[in-house]
């Protein structure tokens, strides 16, 4: 076989081409650069707030809303401060969604005005009606207003204060509101209560782009004209004063569980990871993920396969891990012989995967492990084979598409010594092997999280310490988190935190509606009659009868959900997703029989899946900006590359015994072989190549034969794998003999 040859070396990208990639991709950290009193504010207010949180996680948490409370006064001030109006890219349709938005704030205002009619002057009324007048013209993306770049429109001081006032008022009234009044709220509790639901929608909008604001604000929508609303959909409806008290005065809703998630856990493991960063995890990463794989056909493929599942098992943006292992491992790739689109599909692939491999999952973990009642070492552990399965398909497609190409490894002299490694890295597994340790030993996770923030910081100085006293030679003492580095790291950590936050704000809306009107059990009910309805249809066509008709209609609402998950992920960070899908999306699985943990492993996975789901794949398009590639392109290759991730979650449906499920060894070991068959055979079919090429015809066979494998039945199973097998083995004799001929 030929050896491709390599492409024309592609110069990597410089340091501030990718900071504009991450920029332009990810919503997240899309920050501006402020100097003089403002930048001042800024990095006071970070640096408070992660001393606050690390603090607390080692010497206990406040009350829940009093903690929550603190949390969003620091948080929502951030936002406006630290995220122009409008991005660039976003201009030309900024102004259909700012006229939406300005006259849903303007509608709030004169609601809550006529319901408050004899409770208040006629004055004041007019006065609501204004405020949301004037925030509404906040949302217009008004070009001599300013706001787009690096300046602050003069309006953001406003809004920052408004942001942190709203949560500052629960704070100072909190005996009054919770305690002596609890029950009777006051008038002003409920013009406060408006400001911030206001004020949430446009922190969101900000830092999240539009979909995810635009869905609280249609569940705000559903909740008010419930009355009016066709068939199913319709509910008693809900006044604006029923909703501020619910959404506001309470937690059910902005300060709800999601985040209390995001103040008790994910704020600690974003800066843990931060932390980590700076002191030289990542490098470890590659230089770990060098030495594993870096020798075999396709080595710098492998390599950012492995190194991203390392750093997205602590990361939790898909696209921030993209670029950072990418810049590395993108160019590499491509100097071997891959093609830009691959090596870019490879990364992005891999980064996502990241979010669903223990232990730490993107944060999501700890979420389940709330939602569920499931202790978190047990869920660990059942996360650990779907994640598998990713990776299994991911590299195994790597591998083949490496030797349809013929290319090499990666050269000795490019592969770092596992002993050198370890003899200048060795320090920094001392954060990883305690925090972990004390996750499977069921401290809690913000407690596990606080003694990994104090030990990197510790551990980061061991190399200037030995090489004071003469020993550490080889160690970098350059990765020490010196006070300049420590205060970047605070600073960068609650930055990371800012949009998560406001993202979990606003899912606050749509929870809380959710329990109000019943939302979730409406959306399983259309499911589950479309379902049967195919169902139905479909089993009347089936001579044979050896399908069920309840296998059709699971089929059907497996194949609902999936897609709802996939519109619904796109463009929203991980853990946010992961909570709307369990509150909307799992109840329509849970009518059919499908257990409980089973439900939301399978919302999870496809919530995940959107980051790289064209249109919508970001994560693709990212990596596609290093590889100077075609981003749609990309997205679909990486989407096939994360077959395993899409896989998975029907094989676990029908073979709960991955998930330790109604357990049996052999139930488990028939789930183990069938998957692997599949995914083997869905690889073989999709890269076209195994030990040979693959014919047009086999690829269809390979293809049906690799999805039957999943259903959880022994006789359709070995019909597969003797297909399967059969088409391997032709293959194999076939490449066996070309290179006898050659």
């Amino acid at each position: 076989m030929s050896k491709a040859p390599p492409p024309p070396h592609d110069p990597a990208l410089s340091a501030a081409e990718m900071e504009a990639l991450v920029r332009k991709y990810d919503s997240e950290t899309n920050f501006r650069r402020l100097g003089g009193l403002t930048g001042a504010v800024v990095t006071v207010l970070c640096i408070t707030l992660s001393l606050f949180h690390i603090y607390t996680a080692g010497y206990g948490l406040l009350n829940e809303v009093m903690h929550r409370s603190v949390h969003m006064a620091f948080i929502m001030p951030l936002v406006f401060l630290l995220f122009p109006r409008v991005r660039a890219e976003r201009r030309g349709r900024a102004w259909g969604f700012g006229l939406a938005f300005a006259g849903l704030y303007v509608f709030l205002g004169w609601t809550l005005a006529q319901a408050l009619a004899g409770q208040i002057p006629d004055a004041a009324r007019w006065g609501l009606v204004g405020l949301g007048v004037v925030l509404g013209l906040t949302a217009l993306p008004i070009d001599r207003v300013g706001g787009h770049g690096d300046r602050l429109a003069f309006y953001d001081w406003p809004l920052a204060i408004a942001g942190a006032g709203f949560s500052l008022y629960l704070i100072v009234f909190f005996d009054s509101i919770f305690i002596q009044n609890v029950g009777f709220p006051q008038t002003l509790d409920y013009i406060v209560g408006m400001v911030a639901i206001i004020i949430v929608l446009e922190a969101a909008r900000r830092t999240m782009g539009e979909t995810l604001p635009v869905i609280g604000a249609l569940a705000l929508i559903y909740a008010i004209f419930g009355p009016y609303l066709p068939g199913d959909l319709a509910h008693r409806g809900y006044n604006i004063i029923r909703l501020v008290n619910h959404l506001y005065l309470g937690t059910e809703g902005i300060y709800g569980i999601a985040i209390g998630v995001v103040a008790t856990f994910v704020f600690h493991f974003v800066l843990f990871g931060v932390l980590a960063q700076k002191s030289g995890l990542g490098q470890l990463f590659i230089d770990l993920a060098s030495i594993v794989a870096g020798r075999y056909s396709g080595g710098p493929a492998k390599v950012a396969v492995v190194s991203s599942g390392f750093f997205g098992m602590i990361s939790g943006s898909p696209i921030a891990n993209t670029v950072t292992t990418g810049a590395f491992t993108i160019p590499m790739m491509k100097a071997k012989g891959f093609s830009g689109r691959f090596a870019a599909a490879t990364e992005a692939s891999a980064s996502c995967g990241g979010q669903v491999t223990p232990p730490i999952m993107g944060a999501a973990a700890f979420v389940m492990t709330e939602m569920l009642g499931v202790p978190y070492n047990e869920l660990i552990l059942i996360a650990i084979i779907p994640a598998a399965f990713h990776y299994l398909s991911t590299l195994f497609m790597v591998h083949l598409e490496a030797r349809r190409l013929g290319l090499s490894g990666m050269d000795r002299h490019e592969i770092p010594r596992f002993l050198e490694v370890l003899g200048r890295s060795w320090h920094l597994f001392i954060p990883l092997i305690v925090m972990v340790t004390m996750l499977l030993m069921r401290y809690t996770p913000f407690l596990a999280a606080f003694w990994g923030i104090i030990l990197t910081i510790v551990c980061s100085y061991i190399p200037l310490i030995l090489q004071t006293v003469g020993l550490g030679r080889r160690m970098d003492a350059a990765t020490a988190l010196t006070p300049w580095k420590l205060k970047e790291a605070l600073e960068s950590g609650a930055q990371q935190s800012i949009s998560i936050t406001a993202a979990c704000a606003c899912v606050g809306f749509i929870l809380g509606v959710t329990t109000l009107t019943g939302m979730g059990f409406k959306f399983s009910g259309a499911v589950i009659d479309g379902a049967a309805w195919l169902g139905t249809a479909l089993y009347a066509l089936n001579p044979l009868t050896f399908i069920t008709q309840t296998d059709i209609t699971l089929f059907f609402a497996l194949i609902f959900v999936a897609i709802a998950c996939i519109i619904m992920g796109a463009g929203i960070p991980t853990t946010p997703t992961y909570i709307i899908l369990a509150a909307i999306a799992a109840p329509a699985l849970q009518q059919l029989g499908v257990p409980l943990l089973a439900t939301h492993f399978f919302v999870f996975y496809y919530g995940v899946l959107a980051d790289i789901t064209p249109p919508v794949a970001l994560a693709a398009y990212a990596g596609a900006g290093i590889a100077r590639s075609d981003p749609m392109q990309t997205g679909m290759t990486a989407f096939r590359l994360s077959m395993g991730k899409a896989l998975v979650p029907m094989m676990f449906i029908y073979a709960p015994a991955l998930l330790f499920i109604d357990f049996t060894v052999y139930d488990f070991t028939l789930a183990i072989a069938s998957g692997v068959l599949s995914i083997v055979a869905l690889s073989i079919a999709y890269i076209g190549f195994f030990q040979a090429p693959v014919a047009r015809w086999e690829k269809v066979v390979l293809t049906v034969a690799g999805l039957v494998l999943v259903a959880h039945d022994e006789v359709a199973i070995a019909l597969a794998a003797s297909v399967v097998l059969a088409i391997m083995g032709r293959n194999w004799a076939k490449g066996r003999a070309a290179a006898t001929a050659s």
